[in-house]
């Protein structure tokens, strides 16, 4: 494909298990992101670490959830852990602990271009009063070259019997691990804040194609001649400047076509090969599911050897795609579950045959994530207790 050859060499990383405790409202929760077994006629290929076979990972992970599930807390929880180990900083962690009377934790393996398997564990020590500091921050990284014939188990039963000494302080520690590569996208908190790149045409030729698609008023965008990190969408009438680091707040715009460019900065980013971990989260919100589901489709094609994909999404008509059935998570979420209050079901858990139909058993709720609409109906009875 043309896109490989724009392809920049880069060091990567693949999540590959994660645990997470007393973050947000994660408490004892694991999720796992391998798979046992080669699954014939797969429409993602090769998901597995090129010239290691055995060791497969999903490249593809879409996330199903009924709302405040935990689908996009995940992506949060995971971009906080990847800037403490980037920026050696412990307030992105601290920050998120849910008790902060009690101990957190998370463990997160993981594999690099490079072969290396790694395995980071942190604990948080509860801080009753005042700031953390660094005293409470313990991490230990530990590492096992990747064998050709190994898979997740094997190098896993390696890293157990590991012997190990730990460094004198966490940020010591934390040298240990190579660099990461990593793309969130997530719905705005109030005014969307664009994140461009720098007159570049392969982004200016997806975010037109995109824009175009979802708003047949764009007649095209160009780069901007005046400034850097700016783009000119061009309407009939008007037109329109994106300005890196600068809110999108025109009324102009839809709110779908909005998403658009933040969605076009994803497969622009694909497509080039700028980033291995990409986290988008329900940007499609306001977008037809016809283009939602195209979008995806381009998204995983130019998934490159050591990439990932985590997408969330409510719209079930994804389901139909020509999908493995180990590219779905369902999360779910019981506030009564005091020790597991957010869980997750792999859909390949429970429909264990080629035949199964994903579909037939989101309706039948055998994910246990369908959200509970009973207080929405009791809604019209306050008119008769009235």
């Amino acid at each position: 494909m043309k896109y490989e050859e724009t392809r920049k060499r880069r060091k990567t990383m693949i999540v590959l298990d994660v645990r997470l405790d007393n973050f947000f409202a994660f408490k004892n929760f694991h999720v796992n992101f391998t798979y046992p077994k080669k699954i014939v006629g797969s429409s993602i290929s090769e998901e597995h670490l090129p010239n290691h076979p055995n060791f497969r990972y999903k490249k593809v992970n879409v996330f199903f959830g009924a709302n405040a599930s935990g689908k996009t807390t995940f992506g949060l929880a995971l971009m906080k852990i990847f800037n403490f180990i980037d920026k050696k900083n412990f307030d992105y962690i601290t920050g998120i602990v849910c008790d902060r009377e009690k101990e957190a934790s998370f463990v997160l393996d993981m594999a690099s271009s490079n072969n290396v398997f790694y395995r980071v564990s942190c604990n948080v020590a509860p801080c009753f009063e005042g700031k953390y500091s660094a005293d409470n921050i313990k991490v230990e990284i530990r590492k096992v070259n990747i064998a050709t014939r190994d898979s997740y188990e094997s190098c896993a039963d390696k890293i157990e019997n590991l012997d190990f000494v730990p460094a004198e302080n966490y940020v010591e520690e934390l040298e240990r691990i190579e660099a990461l590569a990593w793309l969130f996208e997530y719905p705005p908190d109030g005014r969307r804040i664009l994140s461009l790149p720098n007159k570049d045409e392969k982004f200016r030729s997806v975010l037109e194609n995109i824009l175009k698609s979802l708003d047949p008023s764009i007649k095209e965008v160009r780069i901007s001649q005046d400034a850097d990190k700016a783009y000119v969408i061009h309407l009939r009438d008007k037109s329109i400047i994106l300005q890196d680091s600068q809110p999108l707040d025109t009324g102009l715009l839809s709110s779908g076509t909005k998403a658009g460019v933040e969605v076009a900065n994803i497969v622009s980013s694909l497509m080039q090969g700028h980033n291995s971990f990409y986290y988008c989260d329900e940007k499609f919100s306001y977008i037809h599911s016809d283009i939602e589901k195209a979008l995806l489709s381009l998204m995983i094609e130019f998934i490159g050897p050591y990439d990932q994909l985590f997408f969330t999404t409510h719209n079930t008509d994804i389901l139909d795609m020509n999908l493995p059935k180990h590219t779905f998570t369902f999360l779910r979420k019981d506030v009564n579950d005091t020790e597991y209050p957010i869980t997750c079901i792999e859909a390949s858990s429970i429909l264990k045959r080629s035949t199964d139909s994903l579909r037939n058993a989101v309706e039948n709720d055998l994910f246990s994530s369908v959200p509970s609409v009973e207080l929405i109906y009791a809604i019209a009875d306050f008119v008769n207790e009235g």
